[in-house]
């Protein structure tokens, strides 16, 4: 099974709850980035969010080779801008053998800044991940300094969101859920996927990571995606639900999918 380009065809790749872990599958070339990408929504959300876009010393090289390498000119912005993907590169310093954020053309954010998180290593990068440093933190380091140049590998994750914009900064969820019912969460409810790709640059050595937002509202997803989220909701790690603000719409979700005569456990 491979990664689709829609929060349907992506949810059953994605982790269901409890342990973290990295979930990759490797992709071909011509799985790498989405087909066909609305550049002019790039470009409206690159103009709504001029902060998405930062840029380290360390950027340049890695910025133009891949440019380069998609047959177009410019740096980072540009790649990012001609494809529906949101992309971050990552180096190592000279002496170092971490991994750090030396460039983001982010217009679709996740609930992060990415000038908060330039220059960070992986492990502070994730560190609002409940349980990242303790479940994650070895594997992926081990991943980033075995990946090949020529390989893809990508994953996806889910978010519920209150709202179906593709940019989204989390406000208090207890405000952010608060006309969320289960009779209505159909439709004020909103999964949030985004599908992530890892591939190292060979000139360079840099690593991209790319992440391709998908938003749809609950009621549009099939039965077994949404018995999938319920019953996630119910097995999310200590801590994780409320990094989420799952307490401000579980019940809600959960009711939903009951409505639709789903089973969803206990």
């Amino acid at each position: 099974m491979t990664l689709g380009f829609s929060v349907d065809a992506l949810l059953p790749r994605a982790r269901g709850g409890g342990q973290l872990r990295m979930g990759l599958v490797r992709l071909d070339e011509s799985e790498w980035l989405q087909p066909d990408p609305d550049r002019a929504a790039r470009a409206e959300g690159f103009a709504d969010f001029p902060a998405g876009v930062q840029l380290a010393p360390e950027a340049a090289a890695p910025g133009a080779e891949l440019t380069a390498m998609l047959g177009l000119s410019g740096a980072l912005p540009e790649a990012a801008a001609a494809h529906h993907e949101d992309m971050c590169l990552l180096t190592r310093r000279e002496g170092e053998d971490v991994y750090r954020l030396v460039g983001a053309a982010v217009a679709w954010p996740s609930d992060w800044h990415p000038a908060e998180k330039m220059g960070l290593a992986l492990t502070a990068l994730h560190a609002p991940i409940q349980g990242y440093a303790e479940q994650l933190a070895g594997g992926v380091d081990h991943f980033m300094d075995r990946l090949e140049p020529g390989k893809i590998f990508g994953r996806c994750n889910w978010f519920i969101a209150p709202t179906g914009a593709r940019r989204w900064i989390a406000q208090p969820p207890e405000l952010a859920f608060a006309h969320v019912d289960a009779d209505n969460a159909g439709e004020t409810l909103f999964v949030r996927s985004e599908r992530q790709t890892l591939r190292r640059l060979p000139a360079t050595g840099a690593i991209l990571f790319t992440i391709g937002v998908y938003v749809e509202p609950l009621g549009v997803l099939s039965d077994t995606n949404v018995a999938m989220l319920a019953r996630a909701v119910r097995s999310l790690v200590a801590g994780e639900g409320d990094r989420r603000g799952a307490g401000a719409y579980a019940a809600a979700l959960i009711g939903y999918a009951g409505r639709r005569g789903l089973e969803t456990g206990s």
